[in-house]
């Protein structure tokens, strides 16, 4: 069973963290869920990295502020780039030494682009593999929802007005009974040809504990956010992308334009899948992981991982002046 604990955060949010796998293991795998999600979503993943390999490999995985079991927050911190902070601060306490591999989801994607961001030198001396699943760079550039731009804009409008009262609710969770009436709704949405009632109870499941300020309040920094820029700065890091063809929210041009800044990146695009790639395609995912990480570690020397390096900035902070990329 994964080791659980708390993380409280400068500004007294506590965040929920699992960590499973020796502390001296060669490499770190840091898996970060999508909005309105929890860790719960990479559970087949865990599954797999301790079943492949073993005592090598140690994986955090933690829900972010908002979501799951991790406390509310104020409204003003509902953006990635607080996501990215929160990230930065993760590292140093729960994996503070050696190389680490950040697996990102739809949000979680984002915010491992905003730590690069906003965290260069950080990001520079732990990060040594990415792996980008049903997420994008470019905010709702491209999320039409499979459907005709007029009626995209319109739902894009409603959503827009919505998750602006939702961000006013503070902590308050959305009610199960409405959940389960809005499951044919997630289940179009969020997936594609084919999925399972267990997959549908555990994303709803997921929603319920997110409370209503994150739900909301995290919408505008999502649709706005754009890191192209700050990708290609990261072209020599061994990375995978993996989209749905049906993900109506991270369409393929989301995770082409990812693939694209970073050219080395390993593409896959799941035919008939959606955005829940994690449970859709979970052999799919895992083995892009997998990939990566062969590669980590081929470069990983014999031995314990060396001790922490002090990089520039400060988590919770954006490093200073003249270290920003992108």
């Amino acid at each position: 069973m994964p080791d659980q604990r708390e993380l409280r955060l400068p500004d007294e949010v506590r965040l929920h963290v699992e960590v499973s796998g020796p502390a001296d293991a060669e490499v770190t795998v840091v898996l970060l869920h999508g909005w309105t999600l929890d860790g719960r979503a990479w559970h087949q993943q865990l599954t797999d990295l301790r079943s492949r390999f073993g005592d090598r490999v140690r994986v955090v995985s933690y829900d972010a502020r908002g979501h799951g079991r991790s406390s509310c927050m104020a409204l003003r911190t509902a953006t990635l780039a607080q996501l990215g902070d929160d990230l930065a601060a993760v590292l140093d306490e729960v994996a503070p030494a050696g190389p680490v591999v950040l697996v990102g989801h739809s949000m979680g994607g984002m915010t491992v682009m905003e730590y690069a961001h906003r965290h260069p030198a950080h990001f520079a001396a732990r990060t040594a593999g990415l792996v980008f699943v049903s997420t994008t760079a470019e905010g709702h550039t491209h999320t039409a929802y499979g459907l005709s731009p007029r009626i995209a804009r319109l739902i894009r409008l409603a959503e827009t007005t919505g998750a602006g009262v939702l961000a006013r609710c503070g902590s308050w969770r959305p009610p199960r009974p409405l959940l389960r009436a809005l499951a044919p709704s997630i289940r179009w949405m969020l997936f594609g040809d084919h999925c399972s009632a267990s997959d549908i109870r555990l994303v709803t499941s997921a929603v319920a504990r997110a409370s209503l300020r994150s739900i909301g309040g995290f919408r505008a920094s999502i649709g706005g956010q754009h890191r192209l820029a700050t990708l290609t700065a990261l072209a020599h890091l061994p990375a995978a992308a993996l989209v749905g063809d049906r993900d109506r929210l991270t369409p393929p041009p989301c995770a082409e334009s990812i693939a694209a800044a970073l050219p080395a990146t390993e593409l896959t695009v799941c035919p008939g899948a959606g955005h829940m790639l994690m449970m859709e395609r979970p052999d799919e995912v895992n083995a892009a992981l997998a990939g990566v990480l062969h590669r980590v570690l081929a470069t990983v020397p014999a031995g314990p991982p060396p001790g922490p390096r002090r990089p520039t900035g400060t988590p919770g902070r954006p490093a200073p002046a003249g270290a920003t990329a992108g």
